[in-house]
């Protein structure tokens, strides 16, 4: 089920389509293999949308909770947001449940090198 506001121009296509490959991926928060939900980061915002499961998303520790699971894994909205989209542009981890060490140490020298 797709929550839509009366307010809200339509999702054009290609946005539809982002917001499907954000739903294919395991959760950014805590790696639980696809499907996951798409969360928007900013409500109408379709290409700003961060995969999770349904308990990291709507869970009573989840976003739409009291968060503490995003507390435990030291994550924000961005950070996750930043796993989602290096998610979709590698597609040597979009498939993977986990991210590896090895995934996560190019991240880091990656962003330290910016």
């Amino acid at each position: 089920m797709i929550m839509k506001s009366k307010n809200q121009a339509p999702i054009s296509r290609t946005a539809s389509a982002h917001m499907q490959r954000v739903k294919e991926l395991p959760c950014s928060v805590c790696d639980e293999p696809g499907p996951s939900e798409a969360h928007h980061i900013r409500q109408g915002l379709h290409y700003t949308t961060v995969a999770l499961c349904p308990s990291c998303h709507r869970g009573a520790g989840g976003w739409h909770g009291t968060r503490i699971m995003w507390q435990i894994r030291k994550m924000d909205e961005l950070a996750a947001l930043d796993v989602t989209l290096a998610r979709l542009a590698d597609p040597s981890v979009a498939g993977r449940g986990a991210i590896t060490e090895d995934w996560m140490a190019r991240r880091k020298q990656s962003c330290n090198s910016n």
